[in-house]
Formats: C-alpha cells, structure tokens, sequence
C-alpha cells in the first residue's frame, strides 16, 4: 500500500488545486491519502469528493503552524471534524493571522527597496488557482522576487529574505504547540508531529520537541518526508519506536516541478514502525 499523508494544494502554498492534485495521486498509485494543506481547511471537501471517487481511501489533514520555545513548528492533524465549529473558527483566526503575516512580509521588503510585494504575491497566487481569500503564502513571495529580478530562483529568496530567522521569518500569530496540539484533539483527530528532521535542531534539542509533543498529546511523528535520505529516516523510525509515537509517511508534494517531494515517492517506512493508518481512526 502507498500512503502518502502530506500535500498540499492551491488552498495554500501548492501549485495544483484539490482536484487535480487528487487526480496525479491516483495515478502515481497512491492508496491511501490526505490533503494537508497549512492552516486551512478549504480544499478538503472538493479533495474527498474526488478522492473517494477514484477509490483512494481518504482521511481529513491539515497541516498547523505553531511555535515551541521560539521556533516556528509545524503539526499535521488527521482524521478530526472538518465541520468541527470551534476547529473552524481557530483556523480562522490562524488564516487573520496569516494575512497580517503577508502585510508585514509587504512591508519589510518595502524596506528593502523591494516595493509592491504583496500585490505582485497575490498576482502569483491568483494565477495558480488559489481562491482570492486565501493569503498569500511565502512560497507566492518567492515566485515574485524572481519574476521582478531580485532573486535568481525561489531558493535564493527563502535564503536571502524569506527562510528561517530572515525577515520573512515572522511566527507571533502562531499558537503554542500545546494550543495546536489541543485544536486538533478537541474535534476528534491526531496530532503527528511534521518533519522533525527539517528544523535544524541537534538530536537532543529534537528529542526535548518531541517529549514535549508527547506530553501535550500529540499522537505521532512523520518518520519519513519526500525522499529523505535513508539514515535520517532510520534514525527517526529507531525515535518513533523509543517514544511510543505511531509513524507517519507524505511526500510534502508542493509543486509537479519538485521530483523530490513527487507524489507517492517516499522513502521507505522502516519496516519495525507502527504506522498510523493502522490506528482505527483510519478505518473508520
């Protein structure tokens, strides 16, 4: 069976809309699948339609921002009530939260002799297919500096301006991880901790995240994202296994342009992991 537990669509930072991104899923042979998109829920209902339709077996995702001793930490949440009122009311806020984000990325590039951001960033947005009410994400940044000749490619922009502690950087509207953790439980699903590996933390400094997850109660943690080398990957599944977290796997497919995070296309699950879809929230 081919899981794949973390993507994302035009309802966020993607490149394809929900339906679409379904569509390649399905023919990349995924079996069993979530739309996981960062703080929002609108895709979701338009991703089951066509997922289910194409008999893929689907569970409601979401991918959540929040912070941990300063640090900007991203939780997926599986299996909750999308029509949960105080989870859609939190995401809400989040989704405020995100637009005042987008004006002070505006803002700060202004500052930098870089003017017109935040139209140029809804343009590219829009021209993607997301929904107008969306907030413009940084990856929608990125693509503007290039276009506009401030930056070579969108590597360059998230290394220059846009990635951690640059300027783009900016976490105050997040919750705190118990407050995330929290959001997902109350309406009925799992937190997983995201791509543990990818916040640069030493070991230990990973290890302490990870406790403190567990004791808000988070659930999981992603063993695997995209085609991560292997011995991350057994190191993590080694940490899955010592703390009693299931293990989740997703490709954290964004654009078709990205082979390394293609749909599908993981590294594979250590074999001694409890996978997650073998929790009976899965099998609902």
């Amino acid at each position: 069976m081919i899981a794949d537990l973390h993507m994302h669509s035009t309802a966020s930072d993607g490149s394809l809309d929900p339906q679409e991104l379904m569509q390649r899923a399905s023919v990349a042979g995924v079996d069993l699948i979530a739309l996981t998109d960062h703080d929002c829920l609108d895709g979701l209902a338009l991703a089951e339609q066509t997922a289910r339709q194409l008999g893929m077996r689907w569970i409601s995702g979401v991918e959540l921002s929040a912070q941990w001793q300063g640090h900007t930490i991203h939780v997926l949440g599986y299996g909750f009530d999308p029509a949960s009122a105080e989870f859609v009311s939190a995401m809400q806020a989040v989704k405020a939260g995100r637009w005042q984000r987008a004006e002070q990325i505006d803002k700060r590039l202004e500052g930098k002799k870089m003017p017109g951001a935040l139209a140029g960033a809804m343009a590219v947005q829009k021209a993607a297919g997301s929904a107008a009410e969306s907030p413009p994400a940084r990856p929608h940044f990125a693509d503007w500096m290039v276009a506009e000749g401030y930056v070579r490619d969108r590597a360059e922009a998230f290394r220059k301006w846009l990635g951690s502690g640059k300027l783009g950087d900016i976490k105050q509207h997040w919750p705190e991880l118990p407050e995330a953790v929290e959001q997902i439980r109350s309406a009925g699903g799992m937190a997983v901790m995201a791509h543990p590996w990818h916040y640069g933390f030493t070991r230990a400094r990973m290890r302490r995240l990870l406790k403190d997850f567990a004791q808000a109660g988070g659930r999981g943690m992603e063993v695997v994202n995209g085609q991560q080398p292997v011995e991350q990957v057994a190191y993590l599944g080694k940490v899955s296994q010592e703390m009693g977290f299931l293990a989740s796997c997703g490709s954290d497919f964004h654009h078709p342009d990205s082979p390394w995070m293609a749909l599908g296309k993981m590294t594979a699950l250590p074999a001694d992991c409890a996978p997650v879809w073998n929790d009976p929230l899965f099998n609902r």
